[in-house]
């Protein structure tokens, strides 16, 4: 994970929510820089740490592989790390910055954590996570509806409240990408690194292989300039 420097560099993608060696497959033929796995039960797109490890078999430092974990206490981290070779801890829940440090600090990982974003206070408040974080996610806020995850939720925010006020550091945009909007996102605001999850399935929770090539063939068109 890095910060951007030059303008014209490529952005990276991240798939997330991967669960078969088919689509897991479809994001590393297609160049994704990292490979995203859910670790949270109630996730239509969760898989257990057994699960992971076998994927993890296929990556072959192909690229990054990232374990999204939604306000999990140390123990249920641990027991992924005992079997599946994670390089990045994905924190998607509530975590504090104190919480956030002391994860990082336990597991000796970079640490990529979410924050929810509906309005320009939203941005400014992940501040409080810069210092402690290897990375920020800008996702859309999930909605206020039962069935709403903390993430995957396929809806988008504004993009220009990430253009009118540039995140410094390391940072990902995420929320409602599909290879449609996926360019068009890019231009708005310049991320040096963009994340799908609900974007490139063809059921909620089922990832589509064409789905997530067209979305990576589509970022690598807006560095290739079209």
């Amino acid at each position: 994970m890095h910060d951007r420097t030059d303008a014209a560099l490529g952005t990276e993608t991240k798939i997330c929510g991967l669960k078969n060696r088919a689509t897991l497959e479809a994001a590393l033929d297609g160049g994704a820089a990292y490979v995203g796995y859910v670790f949270y039960p109630p996730s239509p797109r969760a898989v257990d740490a057994t699960q992971a490890a076998a994927l993890a078999g296929m990556v072959e430092g192909r690229a990054k592989q990232v374990g999204l974990f939604v306000d999990a206490d140390d123990e249920t981290i641990a027991r992924v790390l005992e079997q599946a070779p994670l390089d990045i801890l994905q924190l998607h829940g509530g975590e504090s910055p104190e919480r956030t440090a002391a994860i990082k600090a336990r597991f000796g990982l970079p640490i990529l954590k979410a924050a929810p974003v509906a309005t320009a206070a939203d941005v400014a408040a992940a501040d409080a996570w810069r210092d402690v974080a290897d990375m920020l996610l800008f996702d859309a806020k999930p909605p206020q509806r039962p069935d709403a995850l903390p993430g995957g939720n396929a809806l988008a925010f504004d993009w220009d409240l990430l253009a009118a006020a540039p995140p410094t550091g390391a940072w990902m945009l995420s929320g409602g990408l599909d290879p449609d909007n996926v360019a068009a996102a890019i231009r708005a605001c310049r991320p040096p690194a963009v994340d799908v999850s609900s974007g490139v399935e063809r059921a909620r929770g089922e990832k589509d292989p064409a789905r997530i090539k067209a979305f990576l063939a589509a970022v690598a068109a807006v560095g290739a300039g079209d």
